[in-house]
Order: structure tokens, then sequence, then C-alpha cells
């Protein structure tokens, strides 16, 4: 065995460490996001965090880690950890109304992750394709959220739209807005780590 295969193996090894590090950091930011729940009287749709960290996870990861990170965190939760919104966890959490958006996560860190693209070392980003990836990427979130909402509580569209949808686009422009710029800022030195 040539000292090149050994430095190549090295040099595998090493990135596969960074990656999975990384995918189980965002998981944890994810889960983290929990702490920051606010419920409002008029929906059971709390004001939350997890959507911006899914969403920052395809962005800088791409659609592979990214998607894997939430994925983990998706099963943290399954299994009864307490990471969902209200420190809740357990499988019945995705048959309640709001099921959908934690399937929402996934779309989002996955969708966002096949827009941007996966980090590369030395290929830059346009911010535009940042911007409509955390645009498509915080949207696709409410395809299977309100459907669920919907189904679960019966109301009809315009009453599954009203509580699980309207109150929430101020904020989330915001989240948007954060993870598009923090991804722009970091996609770089990812890239350099999964690279290097």
């Amino acid at each position: 065995m040539t000292r090149e295969t050994d430095g190549g193996r090295v040099g595998e090894n090493r990135r596969a460490l960074v990656r999975t590090s990384l995918t189980a950091l965002f998981a944890a930011l994810t889960a983290a996001g929990t702490f920051i729940s606010i419920p409002l009287l008029f929906t059971p749709v709390p004001i939350v965090l997890q959507n911006m960290f899914a969403l920052l996870s395809g962005l800088l990861l791409g659609p592979v880690s990214g998607g894997a990170a939430v994925g983990l965190y998706l099963l943290a939760g399954a299994i009864g950890l307490p990471v969902f919104a209200g420190a809740r966890g357990g499988f019945v959490q995705f048959l309640g109304p709001t099921g959908g958006f934690l399937a929402g996560y996934l779309l989002s860190a996955l969708l966002a992750g096949l827009i941007a693209g996966a980090p590369r070392a030395g290929v830059e980003t346009p911010y535009w394709r940042l911007v409509l990836a955390g645009l498509a990427g915080m949207l696709v979130v409410y395809v299977p959220g309100i459907i669920q909402l919907k189904a679960v509580l019966r109301a009809s569209w315009p009453e599954a739209v009203g509580v699980g949808f309207l109150p929430f686009i101020a904020g989330d422009a915001v989240k948007t807005a954060i993870a598009v710029v923090t991804a722009g800022r970091l996609r770089k030195s990812v890239a350099k780590a999964l690279n290097g």
C-alpha cells in the first residue's frame, strides 16, 4: 500500500467524520429550536425556530446531508425525545394537527438543498440561488402542514390557511432572510471543511 493511498483514505475518513459531525450538529440545532416555541391562542400551530434550522440544514449542507440532519431530528422525536414544539416527543405527534409541518421540515431541507446544491470548494453559489432555495424551502413546509391541519381539524381550506399559514408569513420571511444570509456567509467554510 502506497503512501498516496494511505493519504487518500485518511482524507476520505476525515471528510466522512466532518460530514457526520455537521449532520449531527444541525440535527441538534433543529432540536434546540424547540426551546423557542410560542403558542398562539387562535391556532394549534406555534411559532417555532425548527423550520429555520431545517431550512439552514439544506442551504448549508446540501440535500443529502441536510436531509439526513432533519431525518435524524425527526427520528429522535419519533422515538420519544422531547424535541418537537412544546418539548413534546413520540410518534403520535406526527398524527396530530401539526404533524404535517414535521414532514415539511424534511421537504424543506431536501428542496432547499437541491436548489442551492451541495457546497463545493472553489465554487461560488450565486446569491439569487440561495434566495430562491430559501423561499422554496420555507414555503414547502406548509404544503403537508396545511393539508394535515385541514384533515385533522376538519376545517375548510380558507380556515386551514387562516390558522396554519397567514399568521406566520412575516416571521417566516425574517427567518428565511436570516437562513439565507447565514448560508451565504458560511457555505465557503463548510465546503472547505467537507472537501479539504
